[in-house]
């Protein structure tokens, strides 16, 4: 057909012959003929759609980079075109990626990397010798002594050792098992990982996993990509998130009625609540765990944010071992840290590990076949993580160095936590909890009636509706608590507590100034 469309577009000259001693004219009448036969014919129906796509996938939501993130986008675009907003930037509070929001990156964690992608500068008396030494012990455990080789699926050997001898140290001493070990791509890859082996059953015995609510959306994300069960057990918003093991009782009594309930999940500390949960908490937890029959994922990617002076970060591994061999011999339990939260900040780098403990012989066999296919997570991901379990030490050239960053990071991080709580709670209509950990606020919002009632004919949730307007009229992207599921009748939304103090200080006023101004136009 489309050689025919172009003997009709040749055929304008009729005197020329063509190549075959014919007049154009003719073959263009030829050409004519032959489309008549054959018409153009509709396009093809896509054999991928909506329709016949995975059901699983498209149930999956992700509201830290949902709908306000696409809009938010859209506006940058409207900027660089000049078209005039009330504001002149985008400032992207709903996520915590800290190095977009200007946090400098460690030395030594950067220094290490260098020397890892180009092993050249080695010979550079630009670079401390601990960096180097660190950077030599992992090119040589490396395939051709090369970042840009496979390694193992389990990852490259020194490196979970050195993960191993971190959570020793770590845990007062606590043994921790290289074996036990997986390194992997920031811990979201872990905590899917271990989902999709634990998930299994259908009907009733359908495996049920238990989250808190609010959660991480990561968690109802591939637990709706795996066809689970989602088991709500709800934070106590009036006693500071806190967890209450009764709680967890009656979301395992009522879950039972239809599925089988096989996973506790716990965030400490919290995202996005900040609580950080007590030791007498975890033993609670960890007693239920062991009662119920509960396979225990501890989600301890904010493990070195805890900026209250009242709190302190338990490992659920460490705790479960002080608890006697009854609890440490029996409750599986798989933890979880990433390079990209703490005072590290190294989002991109994709690195995390997780532990997992009384895990069944024939089952780790089934684990390492599953991270297989997958070859194995990136190295230079795995080479940032070891450089965060394995910092500098005392008597070492970098250590006074890293030392000071590392204090310095997670101290303006104390007093932004603080300064948001504070600035949160003088506004009328707003009630933020302490910010005791983790790198986020999620402050309770009142939303009058009225508001609830223009959402609705938005076809929006209320806090949606609110967070939208907020991002329209001030530029500020923050994610509606709806996206991270809230008690029915209150509203929320989670701001990050990364932009430096000054532009936080402007952040919060121009919350403060839009709520106001919400309230009233929706008194």
């Amino acid at each position: 057909m489309q050689r025919a469309a172009a003997l009709v577009r040749r055929g304008c000259s009729p005197r020329t012959s063509g190549p075959w001693g014919r007049s154009q004219s003719s073959a263009a009448a030829e050409a004519s003929a032959v489309l008549k036969v054959r018409p153009e014919r509709s396009p093809r129906e896509r054999i991928l759609t909506l329709e016949s796509m995975n059901p699983q996938v498209k149930a999956v939501e992700y509201a830290v980079r949902g709908p306000i993130v696409l809009k938010a986008g859209e506006i940058e675009l409207e900027l660089q075109r000049g078209i005039k907003k009330p504001f002149t930037e985008v400032i992207r509070a709903n996520i915590g990626d800290a190095q977009a929001m200007g946090q400098q990156p460690i030395t030594f964690l950067r220094q290490v990397m260098a020397l890892c992608t180009y092993p050249n500068l080695l010979n550079s008396p630009s670079f401390p010798e601990d960096a180097k030494k660190r950077a030599r012990r992992i090119l040589q455990a490396c395939g051709g002594n090369s970042l840009g080789s496979y390694s193992a699926s389990q990852g490259v050997n020194c490196i979970r050792e050195d993960v191993a001898a971190y959570i020793t140290r770590r845990d007062g001493g606590v043994p921790a098992d290289p074996d036990n070990i997986y390194l992997t791509t920031g811990a979201s890859d872990g905590i899917s990982t271990i989902l999709k082996i634990l998930v299994s059953g259908g009907g009733k015995s359908r495996t049920g996993v238990m989250i808190p609510i609010p959660q991480y959306p990561l968690y109802s994300a591939v637990i709706s990509e795996l066809d689970a069960i989602q088991v709500n057990y709800y934070l106590d918003e009036e006693n500071c998130w806190a967890l209450n093991v009764n709680e967890l009782r009656r979301a395992v009594r009522e879950a039972k009625d239809h599925c089988d309930p096989k996973v506790l999940c716990i965030i400490n500390p919290g995202n996005p609540t900040g609580q950080v949960q007590s030791r007498k908490c975890i033993e609670d937890v960890i007693h239920f765990a062991w009662e119920e029959k509960l396979f225990l994922l501890a989600d301890e990617v904010y493990q070195d944010n805890v900026y209250s002076p009242d709190c302190r970060f338990h490992s659920f591994k460490k705790v479960l071992y002080e608890m006697g061999p009854e609890y440490s011999s029996n409750v599986e339990l798989a933890s979880f840290h990433s390079t990209s939260k703490g005072y590290m900040g190294e989002c991109g780098y994709r690195g995390g590990y997780m532990e997992v403990i009384n895990l069944h012989p024939e089952i780790k066999g089934q684990l390492v076949k599953l991270l297989s296919v997958r070859l194995c997570p990136p190295v230079s991901g795995q080479a940032a993580m070891d450089i965060v379990v394995n910092p500098p030490v005392p008597g070492e050239e970098s250590f006074e160095q890293f030392s000071r960053e590392k204090e310095s990071v997670l101290g303006n991080l104390a007093k932004k936590a603080k300064l948001t709580e504070d600035l949160f709670n003088q506004v009328p209509g707003i009630h933020c909890n302490p910010l005791q950990g983790a790198m986020y606020a999620f402050p309770r919002i009142f939303i009058p009636a009225k508001a609830v009632e223009a959402a609705q004919a938005h076809k929006m949730a209320p806090d949606m509706f609110y967070c939208m307007k907020l991002l329209e009229e001030t530029g500020i992207c923050v994610v509606p608590g709806s996206g991270f599921g809230q008690r029915e009748g209150t509203y929320h939304f989670r701001m990050t507590i990364l932009p430096p103090v000054e532009k936080l200080k402007t952040v919060l006023q121009k919350v403060k100034d839009f709520h106001i101004k919400f309230l009233e136009k929706y008194a």
